[in-house]
């Protein structure tokens, strides 16, 4: 028999009873019922019970042993009988009769419970990962990522895309994040940078004739942690295709989303095709650019209808509404508490109507609407009885991001939000540009490197604002997958895009002279885009924060608690690398 098992704990069943085996794992559970002792023994595959009889070896071993020691054990197969079945385990018709226990490795007081998911904070299970990886939800995240990524390698060959490496050590790189910086030995004062991304690799792949890239990417950006951020590491399924246009690149990524989604899902509904959504629309009708699609509601733009207004809190203010069917019956209750709702975003209140039985309005703001208003509403929202609007005024942005997210919760109060689904869309045709509102600069308002629709002649012929980028997001259930473009891959172009944003051509020739030299000897038109894995096996595993699909992530403050990084280096290796630490001072 092997050393340490003959079966692994998910694998025995009914048809093994009276068979004898050797099981090796971790101690997860025990239970001392009327003086026989049932152990739940775990590893990787799951959980089988043993059986260990008062006035035996193996009881006398047991009872002494802490939880998660690691112990091999030697015993029979037998039946655990009809009424004591356990249907939520596969192992669950039998249990181990256990002869002999040897221990393997012996387990010191836990910081934490693993057998049960108890309210321990963030800070401990990542100072313990280890422990924490062994809990039942955390072990099945990580399987989940790992099957997502052999599911992606696998799709994105059958896709006709080659997998290929990109260097980890390079030079800075315009993402638009900070680099972390590695400085070098061999090279005194000078500095490497880890990949905030792949892009100019992938773009000179291309350029390289190689036409369908893809790559499981490290990435690595010094940034704040989100919850649907990691700070320091993350991948992303980096993808670039050769002689494309936009809805060249959509295609087999709406493929690739929508299989895997179907396949790792759960059965959650997979919504398909995804539609199109222009950014302006997208900002106007849902306050976002990443638009969660199952709230079943949308906002209007009411600003033309109090031009003039003599309502101050409207008047000469940019006004949005939010018409919500079968809710005017609600109590006062529901109306304050999306208002709250709204000030902890930093609305200074929630205005709302709702509509009677006979179409007049009534609410907080009634009074101040004019016979003129109260008709132009009806027409524009299409009111009818039992509906309520709420209204946000403001700046444009300001009103945006409040309304775009009582839209949703609006929706998930009042029964008009979907669950169970997988609702993707593409935002496309965002502005190349936008004006820094204390300077009046124009600046990039995206990706510098995309191309701009209408090319050289719209650079040279329109208003810098009016001109749209071949640039697209891939959004899910409210969460940015993604962001893509077709790319600049014109010298011209890119040096007149550049000129527009006020980088003279010295410095652009300067900066990113591998990209244009390339550039120069041969092109092709060519377009990417690279999900997010973390955030993808985020969306599957219906996880609200990207740490918990991550086997060792750093914590909100970029630390390794566990292996107890960043660290200061000793003075000889400082010296080695031609380095003296400053510190700041203290205020």
């Amino acid at each position: 028999m092997h050393r340490y098992r003959s079966h692994t704990c998910g694998e025995l069943r009914a048809s093994d009873v009276g068979t004898d085996v050797r099981l090796s794992g971790w101690l997860h559970n025990r239970r001392d019922l009327g003086g026989i002792l049932f152990i739940d023994l775990r590893d990787h595959y799951g959980i089988t019970q043993l059986v260990a009889r008062p006035n035996t070896a193996a009881y006398e071993a047991l009872d002494k042993l802490s939880k998660e020691t690691v112990v091999r054990v030697d015993g029979q197969v037998v039946s655990r009988g009809a009424e004591n079945i356990n249907p939520d385990l596969p192992t669950g018709e039998i249990e181990i009769e256990v002869g002999e226990v040897e221990v393997l490795g012996a387990a010191a007081p836990l910081p934490f419970t693993i057998n049960t998911e108890d309210g321990v904070n963030e800070e401990r299970r990542l100072e313990y990962r280890f422990l924490d990886l062994r809990r039942e939800r955390m072990h099945r995240n990580i399987m989940l990522r790992t099957a997502v990524i052999s599911a992606i390698r696998h799709k994105m060959t059958a896709l006709g895309f080659n997998e290929m490496a990109t260097p980890i050590l390079s030079a800075t790189s315009p993402e638009g994040a900070r680099d972390f910086v590695v400085p070098s030995r061999l090279h005194p004062g000078k500095f490497y940078a880890l990949p905030q991304a792949p892009q100019q690799f992938k773009q000179l792949l291309m350029i390289s004739g190689f036409d369908r890239y893809f790559q499981i990417a490290p990435c690595f950006r010094d940034e704040d942690a989100r919850a649907d951020r990691s700070p320091g590491e993350f991948y992303q399924l980096d993808i670039e295709m050769s002689f494309v246009e936009q809805e060249d690149v959509f295609q087999p990524v709406e493929k690739l989303m929508t299989e895997l989604f179907e396949e790792f899902g759960g059965g959650r509904h997979v919504t398909s095709p995804f539609p199109r959504i222009p950014f302006r629309e997208a900002m106007l009708k849902y306050g976002s650019d990443k638009p969660d699609l199952r709230a079943q509601l949308e906002l209007v733009d009411i600003t033309d209808i109090f031009e003039g207004s003599e309502f101050k809190a409207f008047a000469g203010k940019h006004v949005r509404a939010l018409p919500v069917p079968d809710v005017a019956a609600q109590p006062r209750k529901f109306f304050d508490q999306l208002g709250e709702y709204a000030v902890s975003l930093g609305a200074k209140g929630l205005a709302w109507v709702r509509v009677g039985e006979d179409g007049t309005l009534s609410g907080p703001i009634a009074k101040f609407l004019t016979e003129d208003n109260v008709a132009e509403l009806t027409k524009r929202l299409s009111l009818a009885a039992g509906h309520a609007v709420f209204f946000g005024a403001g700046e444009f942005d300001e009103v945006s991001k409040i309304m775009g997210a009582v839209r949703v919760e609006a929706a998930k109060r009042a029964g008009h939000f979907t669950e169970g689904v997988f609702r993707f869309c593409w935002i496309v045709d965002f502005p190349m540009y936008e004006k820094d509102e204390e300077t009046g600069a124009i600046d990039f308002s995206h990706n510098p490197f995309s191309m701009p629709q209408g090319g050289l002649e719209a650079l040279e012929t329109q208003d810098p604002l009016d001109i749209l980028g071949w640039q697209y997001d891939i959004v899910c259930n409210g969460v940015e997958l993604s962001s893509g473009a077709i790319r600049n891959h014109e010298p011209e172009i890119m040096l007149k895009a550049f000129e527009i944003a006020g980088y003279d051509r010295e410095t652009v020739e300067e900066k990113f002279a591998g990209m244009l030299r390339a550039f120069r000897f041969g092109a092709p038109p060519h377009g990417g885009i690279a999900p997010g894995v973390d955030r993808i096996v985020m969306l599957l595993a219906d996880e609200p924060n990207i740490r918990e699909t991550i086997a060792f992530p750093l914590n909100g403050n970029a630390q390794d608690l566990m292996m107890g990084a960043p660290t200061e280096l000793e003075e000889a290796r400082l010296k080695e690398l031609h380095l003296s630490v400053r510190k700041p001072q203290p205020k």
